[in-house]
């Protein structure tokens, strides 16, 4: 398939950002954005995004427990 060349305007922070995390994952700039947006366009970002909401709906109660066990436990406080 033919490649075109696009040009966007972003922070320099999000440029950083974006930089790091496809090298992070082997990418180039431009495979990492094109994958990006596949995910976008498929819906896959959205699944995730529901999946996660849903596991934190259904599973809240755990963190809590663990959060609170945490700040009550004697000498967890940082220094």
């Amino acid at each position: 398939m033919a490649k075109t060349q696009l040009g966007a305007r972003v922070d320099a922070d999000i440029a950083e950002l974006a930089k790091k995390r496809a090298a992070d994952l082997g990418l180039s700039i431009g495979d990492y954005l094109a994958r990006l947006v596949q995910d976008d366009a498929s819906g896959l970002r959205a699944r995730a995004v529901d999946a996660a909401a849903r596991f934190l709906a259904e599973h809240q109660g755990v963190f809590d427990e663990a959060e609170d066990a945490h700040q009550a436990s004697p000498g967890a406080r940082a220094a």
